[in-house]
């Protein structure tokens, strides 16, 4: 048995031939001085465009095929294969196609004819140097032209891909070598028998290997293959004709890149997910048509952008097997200005014709004509959909593929029935009908606003994301029983295995905070708890002396571990660092402290920060303009400089921010799901220098960010659907407070819905539902009502587009509480501000917990479907003494005992709870004359346990506020005893 990497060679070359139709090719067919199989391209030439060489024949004579080829040769040198290919050659007033791609509908059947003439061929061991003896394992031939070549390996005799990436790195040098030369292949193989990897540029020892595997158990690498190699998809699938023309024609081309300052081109060929995704998409949108939703779950860093761009061309071309055109516009919802100019630039290279892509930057008119013309491909942001609804005069029936990038529960609810309200007239004369109708009763009006949410004939979704919430699942998962998956899925744990992202929990370290708060008045007033609580929390984090401590702490630890990172080709550090605060107000102050301490230390790198509005802040305003010194449009831009190393930011760039140096983020805020995913994710961007991640987090600990990271690192699924009936429960709820009737409902949302109807006339009819609100006494009753109002209408705005139903009344009611909601009083309720002028900060401590990786386990993510409506109750309020706030914060965040300290104040408890005088006392008299037994008969106990905690026994005498805090948490724990003693 022949085990050897040439058996391999034979099984390829055999599918190759015997099943593909590829030509088996000599070395003798082959030209070294052009890359050329110069017998195959006369032979393209002559036989798909006999005419046209014929004129050129006419005009060069016997000299024709040396003139063309030399022509032929000089416009691959100069534009690269890929785009003659493409879009052929001229020359002297004759054009010639270099390739036919599949048409887009079987009615040209001329063309169809030609596409069956491209010539496919394979040549083994090729002898490609001029200057050395070295010997490609293949190289594949399109009608002449090389556009692949591989180097294969097999386990069995102990080499691997790892040997044909080292052998195309080492021995097939670029410089030199035509065939070796960028964008003369179109990309490189390194084959064994289970793992297959590409690069589409050879340079040398810098060559950039990237997987090219299907990925098995959402992990890189390929499924076991029963019936032979595990590779053979390669040959079999990718290498079919129609496979080739398709990457050729419709995936591979040239992009435009700027690295380290240095701009380049690179030559984009698909990954295997990527054109798997999209040739399922567009297989299931060409056999069942519009009126479908897809989620498409791709991992951060898995290419969404280049996936996007190849789906809407291939979407905007596509003809269902009767030849009709399955949709007539495609609109991408992008808030991503790179997309818009990357899907420009690579659909112009597929298609010739002009104006294909049509940006709206303007208006909402703009967008109204732009899909009232029919274009092929529209490029928009979500938030000017719902102002095309009401400039909308007419779509003339047109089907529409929409493409949402991240798909998130914010693009599920209001903005996208807005969408779908645009789209929905299926023909002009619907459209017609709605202007030219004069009086619409109120049901009428109901039920059209019930058409334009849930499923539209006319509407596809494709949904792109890499952290789908359960929304998002039910709202574009594909269902299988009473679960929802993606359609399609690229993993986090695929992702990270094939190196195409770092893992950002790989070096995690979490901080926590201790402090104690000083009572600073004689009083004891009582504060709402909760309130009080976060309200001291919010003191303590924006406390000067707070935010310099972690300041120092953050620049010093970045200057000793995160500045030499990332090299540049003169050994300097580049690495960059983000700092994720909790409010705008953080973000200034941090900024101000960043700045002080960068100039104190005379340190030659800069902070910037990043945050919306305004905030006013001691009397003064600050913008992020103001204190970066530029406009907000150049923040991204700038953080790309050298100097600039830190980035100070709350909300912004905590998604969709592409920043290969960001090394280390800094996190100062509560992050949770999805949240946590995408704000940590802006770490795992690769740079051929960048090994690994940092995260400190002030925050959270590593239990939280490892529950938030769980669902997403293989495929995210909603183990159960949320079940409309709950919206039923919700409505008796509110029913039950009997502050309006079924008829008011009616009456305000027909008002509502009726075109020409002045807002005027709905003031008394939702006033007299809010004077009813008003003589409910019970303020917690009152909160109760507004809370289940709120959740009602958030439930219904997603639930109304997933139900497979249609119930007028529950329409009703959602327009009636949307619009109550903004008429219901605020509740007169007093926060506890006079608290902070009763407290100081008397120490503040920041403790590292842990530090390590976190470890994320196998298996598929599950969400559970939303909480049932009632789970989102009202939290009872806690009412305490400010000592004891004082107290639990401190027991919280405070101060650290150590097991000593704790089996210390465990026997100082013990022994005065058993004092005789004590028990007896609290028997028969009120608290505070047992706290002054107490606290006299506390310093005998203390001295008598001198020996066994000396520490604690100096500071509660040394210290007379930690003295005294001391006393009255120990007395309320000893009292509690005593009087269940007593009873």
């Amino acid at each position: 048995m022949d085990i050897t990497e040439r058996a391999l060679e034979d099984q390829i070359e055999s599918h190759l031939v015997q099943v593909h139709g590829y030509r088996k090719r000599a070395q003798d067919h082959y030209s070294k001085a052009d890359c050329l199989d110069w017998g195959l391209v006369l032979e393209f030439i002559t036989t798909t465009q006999p005419d046209a060489w014929r004129d050129l024949v006419r005009q060069h004579g016997t000299a024709a095929e040396e003139k063309f080829r030399k022509r032929l040769t000089q416009e691959i040198e100069r534009r690269g294969t890929l785009d003659v290919l493409r879009r052929g050659v001229k020359d002297y007033g004759c054009y010639f196609h270099l390739a036919y791609f599949a048409p887009a509908s079987s009615l040209n059947t001329e063309h169809t004819a030609l596409y069956s003439k491209n010539i496919l061929s394979v040549l083994r061991q090729c002898s490609y140097s001029t200057h050395t003896r070295g010997e490609l394992d293949l190289v594949l031939f399109l009608n002449g032209l090389p556009f692949a070549t591989a180097e294969l390996k097999n386990h069995l005799t102990g080499q691997t891909f790892e040997q044909a990436k080292e052998q195309y790195k080492k021995d097939r040098n670029p410089r030199g070598e035509l065939l070796l030369a960028f964008k003369r292949c179109l990309v490189h193989f390194a084959v064994d028998d289970d793992q297959v990897y590409m690069t589409t540029r050879l340079a040398g020892s810098d060559t950039r290997f990237l997987p090219f595997n299907r990925g098995h158990a959402n992990d890189a690498g390929n499924p076991p293959n029963p019936q032979g190699y595990a590779s053979s998809y390669l040959w079999e699938e990718v290498l079919s004709p129609a496979s080739v023309l398709e990457l050729v024609g419709s995936f591979a081309h040239v992009q435009a890149t700027e690295r380290d300052g240095k701009k380049s081109e690179d030559l984009i060929f698909p990954r295997y997910h990527q054109r798997d995704a999209v040739r399922s998409l567009v297989a299931h949108a060409r056999q069942h048509g519009p009126g479908q939703q897809y989620l498409i779950q791709h991992s951060a860093g898995s290419g969404k952008s280049n996936s996007i761009a190849w789906l809407a061309h291939r979407l905007s071309t596509l003809h269902d097997s009767h030849d009709a055109r399955v949709f007539d516009s495609v609109v991408i919802i992008t808030d991503r200005r790179i997309l818009d100019r990357q899907l420009q630039d690579t659909v112009k290279q597929f298609e010739q014709t002009p104006g294909v892509v049509r940006v709206i930057d303007k208006d909402s008119a703009q967008l109204a004509q732009a899909l009232e013309d029919g274009d092929d491909i529209v490029v928009t942001t979500l938030q000017k959909f719902p102002f095309v609804v009401g400039k909308i005069g007419a779509l003339k029936g047109h089907r529409f593929a929409v493409i949402v990038d991240e798909a998130h529960s914010s693009q599920t609810g209001e903005s996208t029935k807005s969408l779908k309200q645009v789209l929905s007239a299926a023909t002009l004369e619907e459209a017609e009908q709605l202007d030219s109708e004069e009086i619409p009763t109120g049901e009428d009006l109901i039920n059209r606003s019930m058409q334009a949410r849930g499923s539209q004939p006319n509407l596809s979704f494709f949904a792109f994301t890499a952290t789908p919430k359960q929304k998002t699942l039910e709202t574009f998962g594909t269902r299988h029983g009473s679960a929802y998956a993606p359609f399609h899925h690229y993993s986090m744990r695929q992702a990270i295995e094939e190196q195409f992202i770092l893992d950002v929990l790989q070096n995690y370290t979490n901080y926590d905070t201790y402090f104690n708060l000083l009572k600073t008045v004689e009083s004891d007033p009582r504060y709402e708890k909760t309130r009080t609580v976060t309200l001291l929390r919010r003191y303590v984090d924006l406390h000067e002396h707070t935010i310099a401590l972690k300041t120092a702490l953050m620049v010093e630890h970045f200057l000793a571990n995160t500045m030499h990172r990332i090299p540049d080709d003169k050994g300097h550090g580049q690495a960059k660092a983000m700092l994720v605060t909790r409010s705008r107000l953080h973000a200034v102050l941090f900024k101000q402290a960043f700045d002080a301490y960068l100039r104190t230390r005379n340190l030659p790198i800069k902070a910037l920060v990043a945050f919306s509005g305004a905030v006013d802040h001691d009397g003064l305003e600050y913008t992020e303009p103001q204190m970066n010194g530029f406009p907000d449009t150049q923040t991204a831009s700038t953080f790309n400089m050298p100097e600039y190393r830190f980035l100070i930011a709350a909300e912004k760039f905590q998604t969709g921010f592409d920043q290969p140096l960001l090394h280390t983020m800094y996190v100062d805020k509560v992050l949770s799901g999805v949240a946590a995913v995408q704000t940590l994710s802006r770490l795992n961007r690769t740079h051929h220098r960048k090994t690994e991640t940092m995260v400190l987090d002030f925050g959270n600990t590593a239990e939280d960010i490892q529950q938030a990271f769980q669902p997403y690192y293989e495929t995210t699924i909603l183990s159960e659907g949320t079940d409309p009936n709950r919206l039923y429960d919700l409505q008796r709820s509110l029913d039950d407070f009997r502050l309006y009737t079924e008829s008011q409902v009616a009456e305000v949302a027909e008002i509502f819905l009726r075109q020409g109807e002045k807002a005027a006339r709905l003031q008394p009819l939702l006033m007299s539902v809010v004077s009813e609100y008003r003589k409910i006494e019970d303020g917690k009753q009152r909160a109760a009502f507004k809370h289940h109002l709120r959740q009602y209408v958030r439930h219904y705005a997603f639930l109304s587009q997933v139900i497979p139903f249609k119930d007028r009344d529950l329409e009703r009611l959602y327009l009636f509480a949307r619009l109550l909601l903004y008429k219901l009083p605020t509740e007169n309720e007093q926060l506890p501000s006079d608290v902070l002028d009763k407290v100081d900060l008397e120490t503040y401590r920041i403790q590292q917990l842990s530090s390590g990786g976190i470890s994320l386990t196998n298996g598929n993510g599950s969400l559970d479907p939303l909480a049932d409506l009632e789970a989102a109750a009202l939290a009872q309020s806690e009412q305490a003494s400010l000592s004891q706030i004082i107290k639990d914060i401190n027991e919280r965040f405070g101060t650290s005992f150590t097991e000593a300290d704790r089996v210390f104040f465990a026997e100082l408890k013990t022994r005065l709870a058993a004092n005789e005088s004590l028990q007896a006392s609290a028997r028969i008299n009120v608290p505070d004359n047992v706290r002054l037994l107490h606290d006299a008969i506390f310093g005998q106990v203390l001295h008598s346990m001198i020996e066994n905690n000396f520490d604690m026994f100096k500071r509660i005498n040394d210290d007379p506020a930690f003295g005294d805090a001391i006393r009255a948490a120990v007395f309320d724990q000893v009292y509690k005893d005593l009087t269940r003693q007593a009873e």
